[in-house]
């Protein structure tokens, strides 16, 4: 009866020591979940933070990978100013001057620089075999003369004879015959003469008209060849006259219409500031060059003391006004394409649109723009040879500006 109570004891303690181990078991495990849903936090908020960097990065890449670029507009040229073309200078009448009979070189009188009058000796060249050959032909036609001379007194004795029937009729045409053709080989001797003569005249080398010797290519004892003989052969002298002078200009095919002989033109020269050298147009090519689209004009501009010079560069005003509306665009914001001369211009949706443009006068640092674009567009300047049709751009924050103003015939200048 006593041993009941020890188990009831031993029971009602094992069961006190469970109750405490289950106790303390219920913090642990609510540790540890919540330890762990802390790890899945941690690594879901790594994961989306992985994701949203990658997202980012890719974001800026794609965008640094769209070319950022700076827009203007182009400016209508104010007022109806003169129309101003360059042009270039040429003498009135250059010729190579060339000899026309061979042997070696005496003497040469003029040089470069020197101005001549028509007929002035420039030089003069040894033609020994020339010389040698027309003393042959001299004495030939010498020979040909005495033989048409005895030929002459056989044939009136003949004609004498055949009165009194001393001949026969036969012999006095022989004599007639004969005499004939002495008198033609006299001919031939004659212009075998005068052809050597003529040619040793060449020996002296004259200036064919009044001008400027620009270049001289031959020196005493020079080996001088007849004629244009090619490469070898070069010309002995280089003879321009330079009063007038022409100015040829390659008039846009939009201006052609204001061009006719008689134009008043002026030149300006940078070399000369302040001065201009006026003179007229005085004629035209009357066809537009399909490769420019240009029409050749010719300004005849007197040049009485020689201050300006055959193959310097000017600016021609024409006294033709120009009144319609005409933009400009400057030179670094065009591109230059095989299809042709362009202008890309950003739309609304900032992408590029690449327009073919008409190109008129050359303004310096800008140039005419006769057709292709309008005064709202706005046109990338430096644009990137890179840059393709419809490619998206960004545009730079700044208000876009306007090309360099040109006021009439002002922005033309050099």
């Amino acid at each position: 009866m006593s041993e009941i109570p020890t188990d009831s004891h031993n029971v009602s303690q094992h069961q006190d020591s469970s109750s405490g181990l289950t106790t303390r078991r219920g913090p642990l495990l609510r540790w540890f979940f919540l330890f762990f849903v802390v790890l899945l936090a941690l690594g879901v908020y790594v994961l989306v933070q992985r994701r949203t960097e990658h997202r980012v990065l890719a974001e800026q890449t794609e965008k640094m990978a769209v070319p950022f670029v700076s827009v203007i507009h182009v400016t209508p040229i104010v007022g109806g100013g003169e129309m101003v073309l360059p042009g270039t200078l040429t003498a009135y009448v250059d010729s190579p001057i060339y000899a026309r009979t061979n042997g070696y070189l005496k003497k040469w009188y003029k040089d470069i620089g020197s101005h001549v009058n028509k007929g002035n000796l420039l030089a003069e060249i040894e033609t020994p075999e020339v010389d040698q050959q027309l003393l042959q032909a001299r004495a030939d036609l010498t020979t040909a003369q005495a033989n048409l001379n005895l030929s002459s007194i056989t044939m009136a004795r003949y004609q004498d004879l055949l009165k009194t029937e001393s001949v026969s009729k036969q012999d006095v045409d022989n004599a007639n015959g004969d005499h004939a053709a002495r008198q033609a080989m006299v001919q031939s001797a004659e212009a075998n003469v005068k052809r050597l003569e003529e040619l040793e005249s060449f020996k002296r080398v004259y200036a064919p008209f009044s001008g400027v010797i620009t270049q001289r290519n031959i020196d005493t004892g020079t080996l001088i060849n007849a004629g244009n003989g090619g490469i070898a052969t070069k010309e002995m002298f280089d003879l321009a006259q330079i009063d007038p002078l022409r100015v040829f200009v390659s008039v846009p095919q939009s201006y052609g219409p204001s061009i006719h002989s008689g134009l008043k033109a002026c030149l300006e020269l940078l070399e000369f500031p302040g001065r201009r050298f006026c003179g007229q147009v005085a004629r035209t090519s009357n066809s537009i060059d399909p490769a420019t689209r240009t029409l050749l004009t010719e300004v005849d501009v007197p040049n009485p003391s020689g201050t300006l010079l055959p193959g310097a560069y000017a600016q021609v005003y024409f006294a033709a006004k120009l009144t319609d509306q005409r933009l400009t665009l400057p030179i670094n914001a065009l591109l230059f394409r095989p299809e042709g001369t362009m202008a890309a211009v950003v739309g609304s949706d900032s992408r590029l649109n690449l327009k073919k443009i008409t190109i008129g006068r050359d303004l310096g640092t800008a140039v005419e723009i006769l057709q292709g674009i309008a005064p709202e567009d706005n046109v990338v300047v430096n644009p990137p040879d890179a840059l393709e049709q419809g490619e998206q751009v960004n545009v730079t924050a700044e208000k876009p500006e306007r090309s360099p103003d040109a006021r009439g015939s002002q922005g033309s200048k050099r």
